[in-house]
């Protein structure tokens, strides 16, 4: 992440701060003050700079950070899935990306999934999520973190499924197996890292195809 001489995060005129997932990246994301949290949890950085004057542009909200949740009654954290479904054209080519968290444990996975719809690769993108996990899955706290609201609803608010219905049954059926599974809603492209990454990975699963 940029910063000045004195630690501080740098901030450009619309009040974003740059930032690289690694390094060596290539990429860099542009998320506001508001979406960054310090190591020890305390509140967002201030910016380094006075904000700057207002312009004739309105800048976007920044978009919500995904809240703190508790960890599981015998205090071990939950196994985080981050999943994200990218399709280049509605239809078209498909790539999924996945990031899962395990306490000190990261484990990231790219696929392309060939030609169909966003909803497809959003829903196969939690079905592999879950494949990931393998055998924690069965016996962890799940939190599954997903932009796509189509997902969430027909998997976990009884939303009326008109399309991909094999699809949905087959993960409806699976999720009923799981002991505690939690659906969190997170802004897409915001500039959330894992969310950004885990587009990152999809995207780059279309083109490397």
């Amino acid at each position: 992440m940029r910063a000045d001489e004195a630690g501080n995060v740098a901030l450009d005129e619309g009040g974003r701060a740059e930032m690289k997932y690694r390094e060596s990246d290539t990429k860099s994301y542009r998320p506001f003050a508001g979406n960054l949290m310090p190591d020890d949890g305390a509140s967002a950085p201030a910016p380094a700079t006075s904000p700057p004057a207002k312009s004739s542009r309105t800048a976007p909200p920044p978009a919500a950070r995904p809240k703190k949740h508790a960890p599981a009654a015998d205090g071990s954290p939950a196994l985080e899935l981050w999943t994200d479904g990218a399709c280049s054209g509605n239809p078209g080519p498909m790539g999924i990306g996945i990031v899962a968290i395990d306490g000190s444990q990261r484990r990231e996975l790219g696929e392309y999934l060939g030609v169909g719809t966003n909803n497809i690769a959003e829903l196969t993108a939690i079905e592999r999520a879950l494949d990931l996990a393998g055998r924690d899955a069965g016996s962890r706290r799940i939190r599954i973190y997903t932009d796509s609201a189509y997902s969430i609803g027909v998997l976990s608010k009884g939303w009326k499924a008109k399309a991909n219905q094999e699809l949905i049954a087959r993960l409806r059926r699976r999720l009923t197996t799981l002991p505690d599974v939690e659906f969190v809603k997170v802004s897409g492209h915001a500039g959330v890292p894992e969310n950004e990454r885990c587009d990152e990975l999809a995207r780059n699963a279309i083109t490397g195809r």
